[in-house]
């Protein structure tokens, strides 16, 4: 019996977009199903009852949550090539701490950022440009986050290309400009159709992100 995979996710989300590329990267075909976050399936409250959030992947009848746990577990699942994750126990160890370290950081840098004014906005952007500074420090010379090999960092961090230009936007600076060798390794990591056919329009998603601004501000002064 062929398995039942089904993905609950949203189109802008950098996190669901990893999700999507592993599973690309895997071959593994799937059913995606569209949330709608401000008034969630009772599927996905079903899912994911302790932080209601997208992505999960329900494989057979049971979730898992949280992207970068996904990841992990669809490279295991399906552990034909490619690999994401390295054979290597330091370097494995190393994989995920970058992981740990993009998800801890970009996020809630960027919406520190985007929903706040003057010397807040300033200081949120100054740190989001210094998180992605110390990125490009650990990609170095590198052509991926995995060496030669396109991996399990690489598939966490390339979402966020297609959100660059809205935080160009928002924080009035350039990225090229900024991170150059970072710029470099993503429209190398848009060479794969894995990628390619999965980041939506950086376009798109600004102009979604612009319209909900909003509604996010008023849950911020609500809370």
């Amino acid at each position: 019996m062929a398995d039942e995979i089904v993905l609950l996710d949203t189109w802008a989300s950098m996190f669901g977009m990893r999700v999507r590329i592993a599973l690309a990267e895997k071959g593994v075909k799937y059913e995606g199903k569209e949330e709608d976050l401000r008034n969630k399936s009772a599927l996905l409250l079903q899912m994911n009852p302790v932080h209601k959030k997208i992505p999960v992947l329900i494989h057979n009848g049971k979730p898992i949550c949280e992207s970068a746990i996904i990841v992990q577990y669809i490279d295991e699942v399906w552990n034909h090539n490619p690999q994401l994750l390295p054979s290597d126990p330091y370097q494995r160890a190393q994989a995920r701490f970058w992981m740990d370290y993009i998800d801890k950081k970009v996020y809630d840098t960027w919406r520190k950022m985007w929903l706040s004014s003057g010397e807040e906005h300033e200081t949120g952007k100054k740190e989001l440009i210094s998180i992605f500074k110390q990125l490009e420090e650990t990609l170095g010379d590198k052509p991926f986050f995995g060496g030669d090999i396109f991996g399990f960092v690489d598939v966490g961090l390339i979402p966020f290309y297609s959100w660059f230009y809205t935080y160009e936007t928002y924080g009035n600076f350039k990225m090229e400009a900024e991170c150059p060798k970072l710029i470099a390794w993503a429209k190398r990591c848009m060479e794969r159709e894995t990628v390619s056919k999965t980041l939506p329009d950086e376009k798109k998603v600004y102009v979604s992100i612009d319209r909900i601004k909003h509604f996010f501000q008023d849950r911020v002064f609500m809370n």
